[in-house]
Parts: C-alpha cells; sequence; structure tokens
C-alpha cells in the first residue's frame, strides 16, 4: 500500500505522462443497488450447469435475470457478466440483477437480459462447495489474449440462452463486465469481435502478465500487452467504463493501478493518432475512474449504476 501512494504522489507532483490524477473517495452503495417500491421485480434464474465445446473438459455455473418489462416479441439488450457466483450475490458487493433492475425501471438503459457466467471448473461437475470461489480453470480463460473465450461466449453461450430468449444482435445493444480477471476477459471479447460487443465494463482489471508464457513457443501475450496492441493496431469500435484503486495490487505480475493507466494513455494516444492522421473510423470511447480502493469488488460495485449508465447513454 505504502509503494502504491508514494507512485501516486510522484505522478501527481511531477505531472507525468498520465496528467493530473482525480481520485475519488467515499465511494458508498446507491439506492439503486437496493430493492425498490414500486420498482417492477425481475426473476433470476440458475444456476445451471454448462458443459463448453470450445473449452474441452471444463464445467460452470451460469445464471440468467430476465427483468419483468422484458417481452418475447421485441430483441432484449444483453449483458454478460463474469464470476457469476459473485455478481448475483443479493447482498455482496456487486448486485448486478439488482441495479439492472432499478437502471431498467428508471429508463437508464434499455430492457436488458443479464447472463452471470462462472469460469470453467476442471472437473465433470462443478463442486458443490466453492461458493464465490474462483474455479481452477479461471485463469486460463480469463487471462488469456486469445480468442478462445470469446469464442466461447458468441458461439456458445449467447445461442444457448437464445433458444429460450429473443436477444438483440446489435453489438451497440451487447455489453460484457467484470472485475479483475474478469475485467480482462470482457475487454478481450470486445477487442477480438466488436462485431458483437462494443460496451464494457472494466473493474480493477488484470491488465498485468498473469498470462505471459514466454517458454512457450508461439510466445503467448498477457495483459501488459494490450496497451502495445492499442496503440499500434486499428481502433476498434468500442466503448468502455474503466475504473481501478490506487490501493490496488502490486506483484509478480505487476503493479494493476499503473497498468490500468496505461490502458486509458494508450487509448488517449491512439485517438489522438487517428485525428492527426486524419484516419478514418471510430474512436475509443472511455471514462476512467480512479478511486482510493483495493482489490476486492467494492468499488467495482458501487460504481455499477453509474458505469452501466454511462455505457448505454447516447
Amino acid at each position: 500500500m505504502r509503494t502504491n501512494l508514494i507512485i501516486l504522489l510522484l505522478l501527481m507532483v511531477s505531472g507525468s505522462v498520465f496528467g493530473q490524477l482525480e481520485i475519488r473517495k467515499g465511494l458508498e452503495l446507491t439506492d439503486d443497488h437496493f430493492p425498490q417500491e414500486g420498482v417492477p421485480k425481475g426473476e433470476l434464474k440458475g444456476p445451471f450447469e454448462f458443459h463448453s465445446k470450445i473449452i474441452e473438459g471444463t464445467v460452470r455455473l451460469y445464471w440468467l435475470f430476465i427483468p419483468a418489462q422484458y417481452e418475447a416479441s421485441k430483441p432484449a439488450s444483453v449483458l454478460v457478466f463474469q464470476d457469476g457466483n459473485r455478481a448475483t450475490i443479493p447482498e455482496g458487493s456487486l448486485r448486478v440483477p439488482q441495479v439492472m433492475e432499478n437502471l431498467i425501471a428508471k429508463g437508464e438503459i434499455p430492457v436488458t437480459i443479464g447472463i452471470f457466467i462462472t469460469p470453467g471448473n476442471r472437473s465433470e461437475h462443478y463442486p458443490t462447495d466453492l461458493g464465490p470461489k474462483n474455479p481452477n480453470n479461471r485463469a486460463n480463460e480469463y487471462d488469456a489474449l486469445n480468442d478462445r473465450y470469446a469464442r466461447f461466449i458468441i458461439e456458445e453461450m449467447l445461442p444457448h440462452v437464445a433458444k429460450d430468449y429473443n436477444l438483440t444482435n446489435d453489438p451497440e445493444q451487447r455489453a460484457i463486465g467484470g472485475t479483475s480477471s474478469g475485467a480482462i476477459a470482457a475487454f478481450t471479447v470486445a477487442w477480438h469481435y466488436p462485431d458483437y460487443f462494443r460496451k464494457v465494463y472494466s473493474t480493477i482489471g488484470s491488465y498485468v502478465s498473469i498470462g505471459f508464457r514466454p517458454d512457450e513457443k508461439p510466445i503467448k501475450l498477457g495483459g501488459q500487452d494490450y496497451p502495445a496492441l492499442i496503440r499500434r493496431e486499428s481502433i476498434r469500435p468500442m466503448k468502455i467504463y474503466i475504473q481501478d484503486g490506487i490501493n490496488d495490487l502490486s506483484n509478480r505480475w505487476g503493479n494493476w493501478f499503473l497498468a490500468n493507466q496505461q490502458m486509458v494513455s494508450a487509448m488517449e494516444f491512439a485517438n489522438k493518432y487517428a485525428d492527426e492522421k486524419q484516419i478514418e473510423g471510430p474512436r475509443y470511447q472511455f471514462k476512467a475512474v480512479w478511486t482510493d480502493g483495493e482489490h476486492n469488488d467494492k468499488h467495482p460495485g458501487m460504481l455499477l449504476p453509474e458505469g452501466l449508465g454511462w455505457l448505454w447513454q447516447e
């Protein structure tokens, strides 16, 4: 913690490449995190087991949130959220279904079906004693920069849910989010397939070297490579709400707070370079929120109403 505070002070005093940082403090849960009188109640269904063919040898759980306003005759917007075992706890830090219920009722997000998915576990059936803990295939899926997890979402999970519910095919109406490794997993899905997902809720993201495999051939990239890719590759039509806290981790994988700032710096550069070179096409839309938080779901959950509302703003 002391190291991160020193880094923050140096950045603020020196006017570093990241500029003057605004740190938000005193975050709390909002009314949108609690049941509200007069708000139509949606239904959380699940958990259900799912065996993936793309990510072989794994089993995972998923839940569906179906808002009261859903009509089968009208395509619903979609929110996919990683670590569904944590995202759906009614009195947990995230409370995503409850937030969705309130935002839909207020018209701040459209009628949206939530799909909450755990990472895979390498077993025949999902362990009954895991609770909110991480399954054993999480890092292999979430922190890899290849498109395998994205293909699982797009080729398996969405068609599976679409058998029973009318889901939109509009990428502008599909959002994907998560915290920590779930955040980089969400970003990776939109990065590889922006024609399927264009809205990303990324909080305390692990844009560090967890997935980096320098000893393998070919070398596997890790989250620390994303800023370079963003700077050098064509801009994707993505809209990203990105949050991290000054007290996030600094460990063998990297400094997580600096890594998230590198992501923002890279998107700023990509947009500026495209403008200067008069390159036609999309620009990254992003909102960066820096807090005094640590590496947990508290601030990601507290900011969820703001983040989802911003992602769906015109």
